[in-house]
């Protein structure tokens, strides 16, 4: 954790945040119809792509069509959570009054529920960003991903609990709405989960019997192939989205702070948060898309209603902001970064977060069994 205070002075809190204000006022100024086509051009390659890629599965037994049809579904799947469905989903095209483009009214290919999405994500996640107890996808109510998170057994399968949770990711979202830990906790009661729970029986199963039961009765006496095929596209997708969306919040240096040092925190200081709280992915143009932009993580947590695809034509400038006021920019190459999620994951599940062990870690961890 960090003191937000001791970054900046306050006069220095302001002008950075007038800085990042005249950013965003700019590029929504300049929105228009070029960020509609886009869009739209990314919808029309998505619905060709799962077109193409369940066409194939009939297919299936030809190995070859298997294989890039299941290429194809994943690639399809990929692009409507990350580049269209969290995007549509955050209202960066909300200004185009395009029902097709309404952040209250799309629907991804995925089991969690928009509407329970857009509550946890939308609202608690970008409000409540890195604040230890308040922002709840530090750690997913499951992982340990803090050093202030206070140890405790369980946490000794954080890298177990972290492989499943990348294998089942669109099921960990999904069941992140029930805020299970809370109702262990007696925080929340099985009884105001209930329209949670019902948009998630609904919502699920359309998906499964969409993927698991129409497609493959579809392809008749090749059900099995391309159940697999669609069990491998999903698959592919978590694997991807999880590696991504952990970049983007979890490696080395990436800092979380306490409700009390944001307490009544300014514009600028809410900005300032978003900084320290992030990290980028660097990569290049297609990379960037297959990411829904969000290897630009600083960014979007800056400017989370701002259309994705204008992050990389801002990134220079914010870079540039950060080092004018001496703030880091965390940002490298996914394979850094994922190694550098996957250090800390094993690190923070032992109680002495993974530190070489001396007299004062020694007295720490018995200090932390007595607690």
């Amino acid at each position: 954790m960090t003191g937000l205070q001791d970054k900046l002075t306050p006069q220095q809190v302001e002008d950075f945040g007038r800085e990042l204000d005249e950013i965003r006022q700019r590029i929504v100024a300049d929105l228009g119809q070029v960020d509609v086509d886009y869009i739209h051009n990314v919808i029309k390659t998505q619905r060709a792509l799962e077109v193409a890629g369940r066409g194939l599965l009939f297919a299936g037994f030809f190995p070859p069509a298997w294989v890039a049809g299941v290429a194809a579904l994943s690639v399809a799947k990929i692009l409507d959570n990350m580049e269209i469905g969290h995007n549509v989903m955050h209202g960066q095209y909300d200004w185009t009054r395009d029902p097709a483009l309404s952040s209250q009214q799309f629907e991804w290919d995925t089991v969690a529920p928009s509407e329970n999405w857009r509550h946890s994500h939308n609202y608690i996640h970008h409000t409540y960003t890195n604040i230890l107890d308040k922002d709840r996808d530090i750690g997913y109510g499951i992982l340990r991903m803090d050093p202030a998170q206070k140890w405790n057994p369980y946490y000794l399968g954080n890298p177990v609990y972290a492989t499943l949770l990348a294998l089942f990711f669109q099921w960990g979202v999904m069941l992140h709405d029930l805020e299970v830990d809370r109702v262990a906790k007696g925080e929340r009661t099985w009884a105001e989960n209930k329209p949670v729970l019902r948009k998630i029986v609904r919502k699920a199963g359309r998906q499964v019997g969409k993927d698991y039961v129409l497609f493959p009765l579809l392809t008749g006496p090749l059900a099995p192939l391309t159940f697999l095929g669609n069990a491998t596209a999903n698959l592919t997708r978590n694997l991807w989205a999880f590696s991504i969306i952990f970049c983007g919040h979890f490696p080395a240096d990436v800092e979380s702070f306490t409700e009390e040092e944001t307490e009544n925190e300014s514009r600028g200081q809410w900005y300032l948060r978003q900084i320290l709280g992030s990290a980028n992915i660097t990569g290049g143009k297609l990379f960037h898309v297959m990411t829904g932009n969000l290897s630009h993580q600083i960014e979007h947590h800056l400017f989370p209603d701002i259309p994705a695809r204008r992050y990389p034509e801002i990134a220079g400038e914010v870079r540039a902001i950060c080092e004018k006021y001496g703030l880091p920019y965390n940002t490298g190459p996914l394979h850094k970064q994922l190694f550098s999620v996957a250090k800390k994951i094993v690190k923070l599940a032992l109680p002495w977060n993974g530190e070489p062990r001396t007299p004062a870690t020694v007295e720490s961890d018995k200090t932390l069994r007595a607690a």
